[in-house]
């Protein structure tokens, strides 16, 4: 993820959150690099909540979280932010899967490229058990938005779920046909630990209730019927 922080076309800052361990396994080229703010928690918490006390400490108008396994295309961030405007709240794009033998593949989410008005995207994800509507690590959003949106909730996993439907309810945004994120399979990932798809499917159904959930309360606000 470093080297292709240092590869993007535009300035960023990162904020790296260590989760419980030793600062002194930092690369050397990661630790010398100014750009990146070490985050160091005193014991594991778990990617929702070490994300959320990193996203306390974003400086930066937009923010992207990310892992530090995948990578970001060289065009990722620039291309992102050129697509901006003062109505949106977020950008995002596609994502590949990056295989072991270095090949990718494409991953289009559920939600049709082009721009989204707040709590569209949530209507792509009709089912718990369907494929989540967008990729969250695709989405570079607005900092405020992201912390309006409740940052990553408190799941165990999925977390990102969470914030993804979350921002996308509160705010419009525009997806862009075009791959912006490339995550790494590979068998020291998260999603391939033991045990992990026992939470899945109620990660998914938490989540899911809750973008509905948020969709429903917004619209009823917007309803001059419902006050």
């Amino acid at each position: 993820m470093h080297a292709s922080l240092a590869r993007q076309t535009v300035p960023w800052e990162a904020v790296l959150v260590l989760d419980g361990a030793d600062p002194q396994l930092l690369p050397s080229s990661v630790a010398a690099d100014p750009r990146i703010r070490p985050l160091v928690l005193p014991r594991p918490v778990g990617a929702a909540c070490a994300r959320n006390l990193g996203l306390t400490q974003v400086r930066t108008e937009f923010v992207n979280w990310a892992d530090d396994d995948d990578l970001f295309p060289v065009w990722s961030l620039g291309l992102r932010l050129e697509a901006f405007t003062d109505r949106l709240g977020w950008v995002a794009g596609y994502s590949e899967d990056w295989l072991p033998d270095g090949t990718t593949r494409l991953w289009k989410c559920p939600t049709p490229p082009g721009y989204h008005a707040a709590g569209d995207v949530i209507t792509y994800w009709p089912r718990p058990e369907d494929t989540i509507p967008i990729g969250p690590t695709t989405i570079l959003a607005r900092t405020r938005l992201v912390r309006a949106a409740g940052g990553m909730g408190g799941l165990v996993q999925g977390e990102d779920y969470m914030a993804a439907v979350g921002t996308s309810n509160l705010a419009p945004g525009v997806l862009l046909p075009v791959p912006v994120y490339r995550y790494r399979k590979w068998g020291g990932q998260m999603t391939a630990q033991l045990g992990y798809d026992q939470l899945e499917a109620a990660a998914r159904n938490h989540a899911w209730q809750y973008g509905h959930s948020l969709r429903s309360i917004l619209d009823s606000r917007a309803d001059p019927i419902h006050g």
